[in-house]
């Protein structure tokens, strides 16, 4: 039996988590609602289950992948790991340094150049600036971005913002990397790059959560998969067979296009 404490062996855990967030919704008036409310509209508050009673564990180096379809929860689960959004219920508990890279370009300000946008994400991921110094160049170097990094990042393509968001998120030596449709741009090239390194991340007991539609990525990279459905975990189990149930599902054939973007 192992003398490793479960926290030792977990770097994620998830206990009967659930989120809930209210919406209001303006219901349009009709005559009779405008006269007697004085033309004002009706606001409807609606409560989204986004989340409900979701459990799993993932331990520190393994890649968990997640699919499911528009809706289901994968986003707003994840975004509850990396601890922006608060459980209504449940907890999470994380053992290790998170680091995030949950939508394109998310934290990078448009009006600085690439090089000012590298210096405030490391400062915020809680390096010093000589740390950050000695990680600069290798940034700039996987970004592929030598030449760009003085412009304003407002000038820089949708390719340009994901390798350099994907650069920053690895090279800061995270131990749990948190993913969220952000390998889908780029060149094919760039993509099997980001592949290798999250490889290389797990490789020195780093962990990854992947979310993405490229169900052909989730099944090349992650050790295990989940698929959300409207809130809920229906299946938790290897990528292949977490796939093919989610395929067969949605009743779509497995051909190369549907496999990149189901």
């Amino acid at each position: 039996m192992s003398s490793l404490s479960v926290s030792e062996r977990t770097a994620i855990s998830v206990e009967d988590v659930s989120v809930t967030y209210r919406t209001s919704l303006e219901k349009a008036p009709t005559l009779r609602s405008t006269v007697t409310r004085l033309g004002r509209r009706e606001k409807i508050v609606r409560e989204i289950e986004a989340v409900r009673n979701v459990s799993f564990d993932v331990p520190h180096g393994e890649v968990l992948g997640i699919v499911g379809a528009n809706g289901a929860g994968k986003s707003t689960l994840v975004r509850t790991i990396a601890g922006i959004l608060p459980p209504s219920e449940g907890r999470v508990e994380i053992h290790g340094r998170v680091s995030t890279l949950l939508a394109l370009g998310v934290g990078f300000n448009k009006k600085l150049s690439g090089r000012e946008n590298v210096v405030l994400g490391g400062l915020a991921a809680g390096l010093k600036r000589d740390q950050l110094a000695e990680k600069y160049d290798d940034i700039v170097a996987f970004a592929e971005l030598e030449d760009f990094m003085d412009m304003p990042m407002r000038t820089y393509s949708s390719g340009m913002y994901g390798r350099l968001a994907f650069a920053v998120a690895v090279m800061m030596e995270p131990d749990i990397l948190l993913i969220d449709e952000a390998l889908s741009v780029g060149d094919a090239k760039f993509r099997r790059k980001c592949a290798r390194k999250m490889r290389e991340l797990c490789s020195e007991d780093r962990t990854v959560v992947l979310v993405s539609h490229a169900l052909g990525t989730i099944q090349e990279l992650a050790d295990h998969a989940i698929w959300m459905d409207r809130g809920q975990l229906r299946m938790w189990d290897h990528p292949d067979s977490v796939v093919n149930a989610y395929t067969e599902f949605l009743e779509v054939g497995q051909d190369a296009v549907e496999m990149e973007d189901v």
